[in-house]
């Protein structure tokens, strides 16, 4: 009995951090990048569609208000835990920005 309460605890837990507040902006203004930290991946935006250079990757960083940015390759190896404050550069075979996104 113990058990099933404290699963169905987690699961309740687990589903509150999925909801939103239901609310929902949609803007065309570009985000200003926030100062906390955290990834705000549409600030990044500019950068699909572009080679991937050092320069690049910070100037995105920088746009989307994170710590952290990596580029990643098709083929590359990398870590798959989530960091709110890392901004991911995803690239084609060329080194094509083809998505940016948080984690």
């Amino acid at each position: 009995m113990f058990r099933a309460s404290l699963m169905s605890l987690l699961a309740v837990a687990a589903l509150a951090g999925c909801s939103t507040d239901g609310s929902s902006s949609k803007t065309t203004e570009p985000v200003a990048a926030n100062t906390d930290g955290r990834c705000q991946a549409s600030g990044a935006g500019f950068a699909v569609g572009k080679q991937v250079t050092p320069q690049l990757v910070e100037q995105a960083r920088k746009a989307s208000g994170s710590q952290l940015a990596r580029a990643i390759g098709p083929h590359d190896v990398m870590t798959l835990e989530y960091r709110s404050e890392r901004l991911n550069l995803n690239t084609d075979a060329q080194g094509v920005v083809t998505r940016v996104n948080c984690g």
